[in-house]
């Protein structure tokens, strides 16, 4: 069923709470008690359970990977809908990386298991029902745009790989094609297609995964892409930094940006004073109009 769009559900939580701040939903099975319960699977929906109570009054959303849930077979998948519905009770949006994207016909598939349904003789049967998927393009655009598709008919939204926070990034993305960066390719292909997935609010839904580990590359793809929503991880554990995000921020649109945090809130001592702190970085060190708000 359709809703508003993503992008100004997302305006108005950060507006609410003050915040921009993803939690990232990383669980490793391995690292967890073994007394904490019967099996991975439910071990993993409590410990994810326990971040969202303890980190999620000052998060807006939640970004399970879920490659961390599906390696646990079908209970792994049981466990990621019992997260996300612990995160939608909690007010948060939800973000599901998967960093999907394939020929027209899976990718379809995939939209229909993440943001849709998908219909049968025996009825519809439901997706994850995320508010936001995240989609590697690099197949073309015939690739993403079933998805693009899905999250317009469901109010969702979709971030594309642009320029990544991993150390293997450059190998391809800051190559020369034509002339200009290839992650300025792909710039371009997402700000073609923001008025597909737009809100009032002024931003798109139709967004770009950008990382904080090369801040030298915000302001330039900020140029390009003027009103997409930026997901950034690499914030902690990876190296990069609050104080160095502020090129990524459109002006006077604090929603512009959704800062994704895991390890650097998980494993603290105290995930709600980690993410509370990220938060007031954010909130309070980048943004004179966010601040003032």
């Amino acid at each position: 069923m359709s809703q508003a769009p993503f992008a100004d559900r997302l305006a108005a939580l950060v507006d609410e709470r003050r915040s921009q701040v993803c939690l990232g939903l990383d669980p490793d099975p391995a690292v967890l008690p073994a007394d904490s319960a019967p099996t991975a699977a439910e071990a993993v929906a409590l410990h994810c359970r326990g971040l969202i109570e303890a980190a999620g009054a000052a998060c807006v959303a939640v970004k399970p990977q879920l490659a961390c849930f599906e390696r646990l077979g079908v209970p792994g998948r049981e466990a990621l809908g019992e997260v996300c519905d612990a995160a939608r009770a909690a007010g948060l949006l939800v973000v599901a990386d998967g960093k999907r994207g394939d020929v027209p016909t899976t990718a379809a598939a995939y939209a229909q298991s993440l943001v849709g349904e998908t219909p049968t003789p025996w009825g519809p049967v439901a997706g994850l029902g995320a508010d936001a998927v995240t989609a590697n393009p690099l197949m073309g655009g015939d690739a993403v745009e079933p998805l693009i598709d899905a999250a317009s008919a469901a109010g969702a939204g979709v971030f594309c790989l642009v320029r990544t926070s991993n150390p293997g990034a450059a190998d391809f993305q800051d190559l020369e094609a034509a002339g200009t960066p290839f992650h300025e390719h792909l710039a371009a292909f997402v700000a073609a297609r923001s008025d597909r997935l737009a809100g009032a609010s002024g931003l798109s839904g139709m967004g770009a995964v950008v990382g904080a580990t090369e801040p030298s590359h915000l302001g330039r793809l900020r140029e390009l892409m003027p009103d997409a929503i930026f997901l950034i991880p690499g914030v902690g554990a990876q190296g990069g930094r609050p104080e160095d995000l502020g090129p990524a921020l459109a002006p006077g649109r604090p929603a512009s940006i959704l800062v994704a945090a895991a390890r650097s809130i998980a494993r603290a001592p105290d995930p709600a004073a980690a993410a509370e702190e990220l938060r007031s970085a954010l909130w309070e060190g980048l943004s004179p109009e966010a601040a003032s708000g």
